[in-house]
């Protein structure tokens, strides 16, 4: 394989209310935490080339990007963190290629604005998908990102730069791969939009998993059993910006080296514990730090 670890989504321009801006976006955050867990990680996105190695130029060296080049990067306006947060999509970088190389022992489809391919080449060894993206909805430049009100609802949103986005792979489209996972994650705010799809995934061989901040995490298992994860509390949360994508990544990388999903869900919420003590990328732990937390007994903290 050329990839241990290879993500499929946008890596975003996220500004925040005093002006700050920050890499963001499933895709960044998901395959940054698989590198620092030792594994060769490689970023698949879509954007201005020049403006996304500026913004990722800190963590090049820790991560391989390629880069789509599109007139504009999905760029997302932020306020607020958990339950409270709200986004507004300034400009979209548009769909993923289809057929998409991409050869590699975890493939993570990391969808943030219905940008995922439905198709793509190559060998992998495990399939792992957070859905997040194709349940998302919004209106023109500026507009606010919500949930879609049903899975089946269409697309008739208007991007950022004015022209109507294709559906990009939706749950529709999602659907007709399930069988083909090896692992999704999903936040219990999402999980309505998402019922058929873990359904089909986890009568597929998929284990589904879903977060719901400081509330036990759930393990859905193909034979039909459901676990509970503890999820301990933090005395000092800094930002939970990411959580989620790090506890996938670190959820998808311990399932594929072999861990039952109780293990897997106990590492990952130790490790999304790990990012929310600190503010940003660089709070990301290493599998040290990981596995101390884990060692701890504190279990995790509330990836969202």
């Amino acid at each position: 394989m050329d990839f241990d670890y290879t993500t499929l989504g946008h890596v975003t321009i996220d500004i925040f209310a005093d002006g700050s801006r920050q890499p963001g976006g499933t895709a960044f955050y998901s395959a940054l935490q698989a590198a620092r867990l030792g594994r060769r990680a490689r970023i698949v996105t879509r954007g201005r080339p020049s403006e996304l190695k500026e913004l990722l130029e800190p963590y090049l060296a820790e991560l391989e990007l390629t880069i789509l080049a599109a007139p504009h990067t999905t760029t997302l306006q932020t306020s607020g963190s958990g339950a409270a947060r709200r986004q507004r999509m300034m400009a979209w970088a548009g769909p993923l290629a289809q057929d998409i190389a991409v050869d590699s022992a975890i493939l993570h489809l990391a969808p943030v604005a219905r940008e995922t391919p439905t198709r793509w080449h190559g060998h992998q060894a495990f399939v792992g998908l957070t859905p997040q993206g194709l349940v998302r909805r919004w209106s023109g430049a500026g507009g606010v990102i919500s949930l879609l009100a049903r899975p089946d609802e269409g697309s008739d949103d208007a991007q950022a730069t004015g022209e109507p986005p294709p559906p990009g792979r939706g749950v529709a489209e999602a659907l007709a791969g399930a069988d083909g996972y090896d692992a999704i994650v999903v936040s219990d705010e999402e999980r309505a939009c998402c019922e058929e799809l873990i359904a089909a995934a986890t009568r597929g061989g998929a284990v589904a998993a879903i977060t719901a901040g400081p509330r036990p995490t759930t393990i859905l298992l193909p034979d039909g059993r459901a676990l509970q994860s503890p999820v301990a509390s933090i005395q000092e949360t800094r930002t939970d910006l990411g959580a989620g994508d790090v506890f996938a990544a670190a959820f998808f990388v311990s399932l594929a080296e072999g861990s039952t999903p109780d293990q897997a869900a106990a590492f990952a919420n130790a490790a999304a514990t790990v990012r929310m003590q600190g503010a940003g990328a660089d709070a990301i732990g290493r599998r040290t730090a990981i596995e101390e937390r884990l060692r701890a007994g504190a279990g995790g903290g509330s990836p969202g």
